[in-house]
C-alpha cells in the first residue's frame, strides 16, 4: 500500500491543489505536476483526513462527467486564474469546477470558499 502523504502535503501547499476521482482512477494535482493511479479509496481517505479538496464523480452519469470535463474550464493549479469571462480553455479557481461537479451530484469534500470578485459575472 502506498503512503500518499508527501503528495497530499504538496497539494495542500499549492493554490488549487486537489484530488479528483473518476471512473478511470484518481489524479492528485499539486504544484506543476500530478500523481495518478487506481488506488482511489486509499488516496481519497488520506486526502479527506488531511483536509484536501476532493471531488469524486464515479457515481455520476458518464455523459454528465464528459460534458463537465470537455466543456468546462480547467482548474488553475499553482498558477493565477484567467480573467473572466471563462470558456473551456480558461483556467479558473478550484471552487468553480468543484461547484459544477457538486451541482451535478458528485461527492465533494473540503470545497474551498467562494473566491471574492471572481466568476463568470465578475
Amino acid at each position: 500500500m502506498t503512503d500518499y502523504t508527501p503528495y497530499i502535503q504538496k497539494a495542500l501547499a499549492t493554490e488549487g491543489g486537489h484530488l479528483s476521482i473518476g471512473r478511470g482512477g484518481f489524479s492528485l494535482h499539486y504544484g506543476l505536476g500530478w500523481l495518478s493511479g487506481y488506488d482511489c479509496d486509499t488516496v481519497k481517505a488520506e486526502a479527506i483526513a488531511a483536509g484536501l479538496p476532493v471531488y469524486d464523480s464515479r457515481k455520476l452519469d458518464f455523459g454528465v462527467v464528459a460534458k463537465l470535463a470537455c466543456n468546462g474550464p480547467m482548474i488553475a493549479v499553482g498558477r493565477a486564474p484567467d480573467p473572466a469571462p471563462w470558456n473551456s480553455l480558461s483556467f479558473v479557481p478550484l471552487y468553480h469546477v468543484m461547484d459544477a461537479y457538486r451541482r451535478a451530484g458528485a461527492e465533494i469534500h473540503h470545497m474551498p470558499p467562494t473566491p471574492l470578485n471572481s466568476g463568470p459575472d465578475a
